[in-house]
């Protein structure tokens, strides 16, 4: 199976991607050179991590019929100024009031099963064309 992503570009610093029929805005950051319209393609790709995550304990809570009211979920991405780049990812998940004890260590488990994260393990094969 394939999947495409068609991307183009508006002008300045800004790229969209069209995936099916939605498009993703992308720009850079005033202090990168573009008018901040939008996140970075980067910043994408953290909140991608964070939300995947996110999701999981959000479908955990849902086909268990627990309340989320309160729930959230916050990534911190700790960057190693030498290596410049990001070396640890933490993910906090704020339970509702009155979540189970009981699935405390299972909502984590699902959790740890983001499909952004498994790809990150096991990261495809990269092939670059120019036409």
């Amino acid at each position: 199976m394939e999947k495409a992503i068609n991307v183009t570009f508006p002008g300045g610093r800004k790229v969209i991607a069209q995936a099916g029929d939605q498009l993703i805005a992308t720009d850079q950051p005033i202090e990168d050179g573009g008018q901040g319209t939008a996140p970075s393609p980067f910043m994408l790709f953290l909140a991608s991590l964070a939300t995947c995550a996110g999701y999981y304990a959000l479908q955990f809570c849902l086909s268990r019929s627990i309340e989320t009211n309160g729930m959230s979920c916050k990534a911190v991405f700790l960057f190693d100024e030498q290596l410049h780049r990001y070396t640890s990812v933490r993910i906090a998940l704020t339970l509702p009031k009155g979540f189970p004890d009981k699935y405390r260590d299972a909502i984590v488990r699902a959790m740890d099963s983001c499909t952004v994260k498994k790809h990150l393990l096991q990261p495809p094969k990269f092939e670059i064309t120019v036409f």
